[in-house]
């Protein structure tokens, strides 16, 4: 019984899935063995060199260590100083650089009768209204940085880096040139604003809060060129200048250097990073006080 179930077993198989057999070549080898060539059936071990070989030729190798966020920073800071530090040796920013020294000095010969002509009562009112102003516009680019770091909104995304990039500018700028001048505020020593009394940052040449918030205001504005987000910008550091020069936290051509540096730190750093698709100063590549030439990289 169980011999006549398998022979029916085999009969139903399909005929393809049964060994072919080779007909005997000779009468006196009656060896009948199935069709495989097993010589056709060639293995072989993949090796290294074969892997390589096989793999797309500008992908990255797999151990090689991706360039991180830090040295990547550096690297990019780096250069925007080495740019920053050219700029004024540039011939086209001859005509700024007149403007700066002329203006600064004019000032530094004025500073004395200037500062004798302010009240010298109420700072408190003028303090405060400063620290408000900084802090508004502070806060105001924390939250379009947040907003474009949680909702992957790449225009305030952009907004709030190089807001960030264009601070550290600022401050490796400011910082040196606070040791090297160490300059004493209206209200210290004999009141005549001397340099080299300081060997300290935080002196009065130049004026850090002015320096710093046009830095912050004008990225912002060149980002959002509507007339709305210039006048708060703007506003909101022309408003920091004043109060802290009304305070006499600073002499006239402290505030002076400083909004100017602060501007021209923002927009140096703005217009060499910044992205053409957005709707700001960028995409006609503007300056605002002249329409720039795009760089071919």
């Amino acid at each position: 019984m169980v011999s006549t179930l398998v022979s029916v077993s085999a009969l139903c198989q399909n005929a393809s899935s049964m060994p072919e057999l080779l007909p005997a070549s000779h009468i006196q080898e009656r060896v009948m063995a199935p069709n495989f060539r097993v010589a056709e059936f060639r293995l072989e071990t993949l090796d290294a060199e074969t892997t390589a070989a096989d793999a797309a030729p500008d992908a990255p190798s797999a151990t090689e260590p991706n360039e991180g966020l830090v040295k990547r920073s550096v690297k990019r800071i780096g250069g925007d100083q080495k740019r920053l530090y050219l700029a004024p040796f540039k011939p086209h920013n001859f005509k700024w650089d007149a403007i700066v020294l002329v203006g600064t000095g004019a000032f530094l010969a004025a500073d004395r009768h200037i500062e004798n002509n302010i009240p010298h009562s109420h700072f408190t009112p003028y303090q405060v209204t400063s620290d408000v102003a900084i802090a508004g516009l502070a806060t105001s680019l924390a939250g379009v940085w947040l907003y474009g770091a949680k909702t992957e909104h790449h225009h305030a995304r952009e907004t709030g880096e190089l807001e960030l990039e264009t601070l550290v500018n600022t401050f490796l700028i400011y910082t040196p040139m606070q040791l090297i001048a160490g300059r004493q505020r209206p209200d210290e020593g004999n009141g005549h604003g001397d340099f080299f009394k300081h060997h300290a940052e935080n002196t009065s040449f130049p004026g850090g809060h002015a320096m710093f918030t046009w830095a912050m205001a004008s990225v912002l504005a060149d980002e959002y060129p509507k007339p709305w987000a210039r006048a708060l910008s703007y506003g909101a550091a022309f408003t920091v200048t004043f109060t802290r020069f009304m305070a006499r936290d600073h002499w006239s051509s402290d505030m002076f250097l400083g909004t100017a540096l602060g501007l021209a730190i923002a927009e140096n750093t703005f217009h060499a990073h910044c992205d053409p698709q957005f709707e700001s100063q960028c995409k006609h590549h503007q300056r605002w006080w002249k329409v720039m030439k795009t760089e071919v990289q």
